[in-house]
């Protein structure tokens, strides 16, 4: 599976590439966070498709995501429900990215890559979609309303050259300058 790829292929790869010494200093991918706002809606259709869409895409089921305060101009109320998001870890978290890296991203129209400047400063990588239809499991007849969703790889690097690599050892198609 794609984590035994990870275990025999990437960590020698980068052990060679950034000098270390031993297996345990190599940067892993802690957990893959995929979130998915809809905000304030009065279809509870709109939050349902979502989490679908969310569902079929991860392979796990969604939490629903509510609002901490409530803000007057969006007219959102504490504990509305606003979101839904996923966290995977583990074989998930690495046949997930296989996915983004190899399928949705390059299926997307005039692709040259994604940004090696969207990291944190802490070893963290976020990646912003402007809809879920990218992905080859949601049906466009499945689709309430198309929806963005915001991908944050969480990773054990020190700092973003660390993860840099990580990612583009992955596969990650980061876009060439």
């Amino acid at each position: 599976m794609k984590y035994e790829r990870y275990r025999k292929e990437v960590v020698p790869r980068l052990l060679k590439e950034l000098g270390y010494r031993n297996v345990m200093q190599v940067p892993k991918v802690e957990k893959v966070v995929v979130n998915m706002g809809v905000g304030k809606h009065d279809d509870p259709k709109i939050l349902e498709g979502a989490m679908k869409n969310l569902a079929q895409i991860t392979g796990q089921k969604p939490v629903v995501t509510r609002a901490k305060k409530s803000i007057s101009d969006f007219k959102i109320r504490k504990g509305d429900a606003i979101g839904c998001m996923v966290t995977l870890r583990g074989a998930r978290a690495h046949f997930f990215l296989e996915k983004l890296f190899a399928v949705a991203l390059p299926g997307i129209r005039d692709f040259k890559g994604v940004s090696p400047d969207s990291f944190d400063g802490r070893g963290n990588f976020t990646i912003g979609l402007t809809e879920q239809l990218v992905f080859p499991e949601v049906s466009y007849d499945d689709v309430v309303r198309t929806q963005g969703m915001d991908i944050t790889v969480v990773t054990t690097a020190r700092t973003d050259e660390e993860a840099r690599a990580l990612l583009a050892a992955l596969g990650c198609p980061f876009r060439k300058n």
